[in-house]
C-alpha cells in the first residue's frame, strides 16, 4: 500500500470548524533560509461570530495569544461580534473594505438587477477589487507596521480574520509571509486557497423572487462573484504597488511600515523553525 505524502507548500484546512470559514494554519511554507512557518504559531480565517460551541473549543485548544480583526464596524453589527476564546487578547484593526464606497454595500445586498449591472458588469467588478488590494497596501502602512511590530515582540500565536478572510486578512497574511522570507509563488498558493467554494463567505442579499435579483439568478451571482472571490490578479496587483511604491520588499518594510532589521529578525525567530 502506498502511502501519499501531504505537501507543506500548501496548509490544509481543517475539517473540525463547522461555524468558521476559510480557517487554516500557515504552518509548513517555505521562508528564508531554508527555514519554514512553523506550525501552530499563524493561523487565517473568516470571522469566528458563528463559531460554534465544539468550534470554539478548538480554537481555545490552539492556544492562541492574539486575534486581529480587521472587520469595521459595519461588518461587526451584521455578523457578530466574534465568539470569546479563553485568555486571548483581541485587537479590532479595522481596514479599508475590499469593495468600499459610499452604499456600495447595500447596493451589493439589496440592489436591483440594473443596479448590479451598472456597478459590477463588463470588468468593473474586478478592476474594483484590483484598485482596491493597491490602495489597502499603500494606505493602510500603520496598520500593517503595527501588526509585524506586535508579531515580533509577543501576539503569536495569532489568528488574522476578517469577515471572508480573503482579502483584508489575505493581504495581512501575504505582508506577514513577505517579512518571513516566504517566496510570491507560496503566498500566492496559499492565497487562492480562498477561492474553493466551501471557503467562500455567503453572500446574503435581499431580493424579490422573479425580478431576477434574487440570490439564485445566475446572472447576479456572476456579477458577484468577483467580490467574493479570490484571484491571482488581486493578489499581483498588491505586490505589483509595492515594487512600484518602494522599489522592493526591504523598502517596503523599512521606509514603508518602519521595520527595524532587528524587528524583522525577531519576528522570524518566532515564527519560524530553527
Amino acid at each position: 500500500m502506498t502511502q501519499q505524502s501531504q505537501s507543506p507548500q500548501v496548509p490544509q484546512a481543517d475539517s473540525r470548524l463547522v461555524g468558521v470559514r476559510n480557517f487554516r494554519d500557515l504552518g509548513g511554507l517555505p521562508a528564508a533560509d531554508g527555514r519554514r512557518v512553523r506550525p501552530g504559531v499563524l493561523f487565517r480565517s473568516g470571522h469566528l461570530a458563528h463559531a460554534t460551541e465544539a468550534d470554539t473549543a478548538y480554537l481555545d485548544s490552539l492556544g492562541l495569544h492574539t486575534v486581529f480583526d480587521f472587520r469595521n464596524a459595519a461588518d461587526i453589527k451584521l455578523e457578530g461580534q466574534d465568539v470569546t476564546l479563553r485568555g486571548v487578547r483581541n485587537v479590532n484593526v479595522p481596514l479599508s473594505d475590499p469593495a468600499d464606497g459610499a452604499g456600495f454595500w447595500t447596493m451589493v445586498r439589496e440592489g436591483d438587477l440594473k443596479t448590479l449591472r451598472e456597478l459590477l458588469a463588463e470588468g468593473r467588478a474586478e478592476q474594483r477589487m484590483i484598485g482596491s488590494y493597491r490602495s489597502i497596501i499603500t494606505t493602510r502602512l500603520v496598520e500593517h507596521g503595527r501588526i509585524l511590530r506586535d508579531l515580533a515582540e509577543d501576539s503569536s500565536p495569532a489568528l488574522m480574520h476578517c469577515s471572508a478572510g480573503k482579502d483584508r486578512a489575505g493581504l495581512s497574511i501575504a505582508v506577514t509571509l513577505l517579512a518571513l522570507g516566504v517566496d510570491q509563488e507560496a503566498i500566492e498558493t496559499d492565497y487562492l486557497e480562498s477561492a474553493a467554494a466551501h471557503r467562500r463567505y455567503k453572500i446574503w442579499r435581499k431580493g424579490a423572487p422573479g425580478d431576477g435579483s434574487d440570490p439564485m439568478s445566475p446572472e447576479v451571482m456572476a456579477l458577484l462573484l468577483p467580490l467574493f472571490d479570490a484571484r491571482a490578479e488581486y493578489l499581483a496587483a498588491a505586490l505589483t504597488v509595492i515594487e512600484e511604491t518602494w522599489g522592493g520588499t526591504d523598502r517596503y518594510f523599512a521606509e514603508g511600515l518602519g521595520l527595524a532589521p532587528e524587528q524583522r529578525d525577531r519576528l522570524r525567530d518566532r515564527l519560524l523553525t530553527d
